[in-house]
């Protein structure tokens, strides 16, 4: 009985070695994964608070940048530098455990934050792309009206609508347990609020921004062929004022009318060019350059739209159509890595944003460059 029972032990003992080693070959591959995971997250949580700091600093900084239209890209900056500094943060430290640890206060706070804050961020593309529209097709009109009392209260209408759509779930989101609750998410169990607050976060401002990009191409292109028309106009006449007039009138567009620091406007800048252009019998050579040149700037104002919106809904889209199929019991509750994945990738946006809405304008450059020198020098 002893030997059968020394054998039965020698033969077991290398089994529960290979399964021990085998778990903690798998636990340190688990650690090794989610340590990167939280790497990757800590970098583009930096990056992010980084580059829209960088914003806010060059609009506070750049007297040239003092626009209507760049306080809202301001806006939109100190807008994502929250979402950095008050949401990103305490979403690594829930992945990390896999558990909320900071009380049921805290978790309700952290969530009307994360709405708020991502909604207002997603509203200020709508209000900007509505900014914009106006200025190109009603130029000298609302050149009087842009002004930065108008940015302030565009701005402010952006977070009250976002303070009311976070609001509602405080009402009735259950407290949890006395020693709080084990998880910290966005509830489904109201349709009525999930229709309300993802249409109103997204749907809608994401409808209105195509609306609004769409119009302003069709009016660039538009602008870009009348521009070559009037030149070749322009080229036969002695007087300068009259085509300046013609400048004003035809195309309502002047220096003074719109922002030169907002790379979507580069259009409306280039026809102040038509006054300067000199007088020819025959010019057929340069208005074909002309015209490659129009076809150029459109491709380029194409690019740079499609980049803005294509960025805006690929971050987006996802994380809302979840939204509303959960909410709308289509689809079940996906996994939390799952759900963490189009979170993050809506957080995203709020990186992408200042690259991209400053990154093409020369002002931003010129602004960037020097903040750079200063930072070298202190």
């Amino acid at each position: 009985m002893e030997m059968e029972r020394y054998l039965g032990e020698s033969t077991s003992s290398p089994a529960n070695a290979t399964n021990t080693s085998s778990e903690a070959a798998s636990q340190v591959e688990a650690l090794t994964e989610r340590l990167a995971i939280v790497a990757l997250l800590s970098l583009l949580t930096l990056l992010t608070a980084v580059v829209n700091g960088a914003v806010i600093a060059a609009i506070c900084t750049t007297r040239k940048l003092h626009l209507p239209a760049n306080y809202l890209i301001c806006s939109l900056a100190v807008t994502d530098f929250l979402v950095s500094v008050l949401v990103m943060p305490i979403s690594i430290l829930y992945i990390t455990t896999e558990e909320w640890l900071l009380g049921t206060y805290v978790c309700e706070a952290w969530l009307s934050v994360d709405v708020t804050c991502c909604t207002c961020s997603i509203l200020h593309l709508c209000v900007i792309a509505l900014d914009r529209y106006w200025a190109i097709t009603k130029a000298i009109e609302y050149a009087r009206k842009r002004t930065a009392r108008r940015a302030g209260v565009m701005v402010a209408i952006v977070w009250v609508i976002s303070i009311f759509i976070s609001i509602p779930p405080l009402f009735w989101r259950q407290r949890g347990d006395a020693n709080g609750p084990q998880q910290c998410i966005i509830e489904h169990d109201h349709v009525g609020y999930t229709i309300f607050s993802t249409f109103g976060a997204f749907y809608i401002p994401m409808t209105l921004i195509l609306i609004l990009y769409s119009r302003i191409y069709s009016a660039a292109k538009t602008l870009y062929q009348k521009r070559g028309s009037s030149r070749h106009l322009s080229s036969r006449s002695t007087d300068s004022q009259t085509s300046f007039n013609h400048c004003r009138v035809k195309h309502a567009f002047c220096v003074s009318d719109v922002s030169t620091s907002d790379h979507t406007m580069e259009f409306e800048r280039n026809n102040v060019t038509i006054v300067r252009m000199p007088t020819f019998d025959t010019e057929t050579p340069e208005l074909d350059e002309r015209n490659q040149i129009c076809t150029s700037r459109e491709r380029k104002a194409a690019r740079i739209l499609g980049l803005i919106l294509g960025a805006f809904i690929l971050c987006w889209l996802p994380f809302f159509l979840k939204e509303l199929l959960v909410g709308l019991k289509v689809l079940m509750t996906p996994s939390p890595q799952v759900s963490d994945a189009l979170t993050w990738l809506g957080y995203i946006n709020s990186l992408v944003n200042p690259l991209l809405y400053t990154s093409f304008n020369e002002d931003f450059k010129q602004a960037f460059k020097r903040l750079i020198r200063r930072k070298e020098h202190t």
